[in-house]
């Protein structure tokens, strides 16, 4: 069975790249390609495909926010999380939004390839690491403060831990500088935190950034 592939990526080496990898295998096709989470909705109003290959961080909505539109508005159709972000710190939020799958970047085209036929027929695909960070969570016990942010909350979070600015998150996600500064006032009161710098610490203590 022919397996239509829709890819999403800011960046058009990526998309290049994986429709040149994509392109070897006899049952995938490569029917559109998206550039951010708004072309992602459009095209999928527009055209089937039984697959999504969805960057986590693209301009305007994406990451966590674009999976649940995506698994509301179709939800018999999967989407395959590849990110630059390690599935560590950043899969198992998107497994819960409703993602099939979560690979990084680095993973291997073997890899990529097995997971796309996976998901196509109703699995999941979760590495071994990714697989044991599900278990804790069902195991329960104390959870540590950023887990208690909201999916945006997190990822302006980790944008302002990694050193962007006010105005490079606001343009990243298509908002006012005052909506960012109010995300990030109530990131910190969370976290019981003073300021950046604090939160910098925070962020590497818990190994959430490089």
């Amino acid at each position: 069975m022919q397996l239509r592939v829709l890819i999403a990526d800011d960046h058009p080496v990526v998309r290049q790249g994986l429709k040149q990898m994509l392109a070897a295998e006899s049952d995938l096709t490569v029917v559109g390609e998206a550039k951010n989470g708004q072309e992602v909705i459009d095209l999928s109003r527009d055209h089937a495909w039984d697959v999504a290959i969805v960057d986590y961080n693209m301009p305007g909505k994406a990451g966590i926010e674009l999976i649940k539109e995506l698994r509301q508005r179709f939800p018999e159709r999967p989407v395959l999380v590849l990110s630059m972000y390690p599935e560590d710190r950043y899969a198992v939020r998107a497994l819960r939004a409703g993602a099939a799958g979560y690979l990084t970047k680095e993973s291997a085209p073997e890899e990529l390839v097995t997971a796309i036929r996976k998901v196509a027929r109703g699995g999941r695909f979760v590495t071994p690491a990714v697989g044991e960070r599900l278990a804790q969570e069902l195991a329960g016990g104390d959870k540590p403060s950023h887990e208690k942010l909201s999916d945006r909350e997190f990822q302006i979070m980790w944008m302002i831990a990694s050193g962007k600015t006010v105005g490079d998150i606001a343009q990243q996600f298509f908002l006012s500088p005052n909506t960012v500064s109010t995300y990030r006032t109530r990131i910190l009161r969370k976290l019981n935190l003073k300021n950046n710098a604090e939160l910098m610490r925070y962020a590497i203590l818990h190994d959430l950034v490089d």
